[in-house]
């Protein structure tokens, strides 16, 4: 098992009151990563995690240069009883990776949503007839 895997989380954030989910999700995906997104939004609904939240995730087909992405960023004190406040990203960086990849490199609390956008796309390309085409589209 590499250091990194189990790291890696989605977009997620907080919605603000009378805001709606998707939308604060297009937000929050915006802040942590500089990139617009619009289209065709695959709702995969909620997970909760160990830490008692709750999120819900939405897939999208896109095209976005991981290496461009531009986090928001956030002030902590840094060391730790140091009384200096430092910035640091959110996100300190981006990648793709093949469904497989992304199950060992996921939060394990987030691992459930790849096997629901695994079966959602399942079902959209047998009711397409498209052969392979959609999972290719998303992997």
């Amino acid at each position: 098992m590499g250091k990194e895997d189990g790291a890696w989380s989605i977009p997620k954030g907080i919605i603000e009151e009378d805001e709606n989910p998707l939308e604060a999700a297009k937000r929050e995906f915006k802040e942590e990563t500089g990139f617009e997104v619009d289209g065709e939004f695959i709702d995969l609904g909620e997970v909760r995690l160990s830490s008692g939240k709750t999120i819900r995730v939405w897939a999208l087909e896109g095209d976005i240069d991981a290496e461009k992405i531009i986090s928001n960023r956030f002030s902590m004190e840094w060391p730790k009883g140091s009384g200096r406040t430092q910035e640091f990203p959110e996100v300190d960086r981006a990648a793709w990776f093949s469904l497989e990849e992304a199950a060992r490199k996921i939060h394990q609390g987030q691992r459930g949503l790849l096997d629901r956008l695994r079966q959602t796309l399942k079902q959209a390309e047998e009711n397409q007839g498209g052969g392979q085409q959609v999972l290719d589209r998303f992997f």
